[in-house]
């Protein structure tokens, strides 16, 4: 079915976007630097597809899965797309990290205190 790797990544970042709405990750948090963080990760990995390719490393492989149309000789349209999605995945998997770590850290001082510990000497 052509389109169905595009229509697979457009799902997925959709899914992505409900998350980072819902607990406010990365663009809910500070659109503008996601965007910027997006962006600049996007072209550099489309120049590092870019060298790939004119080096002879970097092959589209035929699929009925792509929508068939080439931006470049073995650049298809859906590379720059899943591009951007695994860079705003990164961003929201990081801050998602961050995150529970923080509330993690939080928490287990909040059971040291209520346990005695001051975190000073004894």
């Amino acid at each position: 079915m052509p389109g169905a790797y595009l229509l697979a990544i457009l799902v997925s970042a959709a899914a992505i976007v409900a998350l980072d709405a819902r607990f406010r990750l990365a663009a809910w948090r500070a659109r503008g630097r996601t965007l910027v963080a997006v962006a600049v990760g996007t072209v550099f990995f489309i120049a590092w597809d870019l060298v790939g390719i004119a080096a002879g490393v970097f092959v589209k492989g035929d699929s009925p899965l792509y929508l068939g149309i080439d931006l470049a000789p073995h650049l298809p349209v859906e590379e720059p797309v899943f591009l951007a999605f695994l860079c705003y995945l990164a961003l929201v998997a990081w801050a998602a990290a961050r995150r529970f770590l923080e509330r993690s850290s939080a928490s287990s001082g909040q059971w040291n205190r209520a346990a005695g510990d001051t975190g000073g000497e004894r």
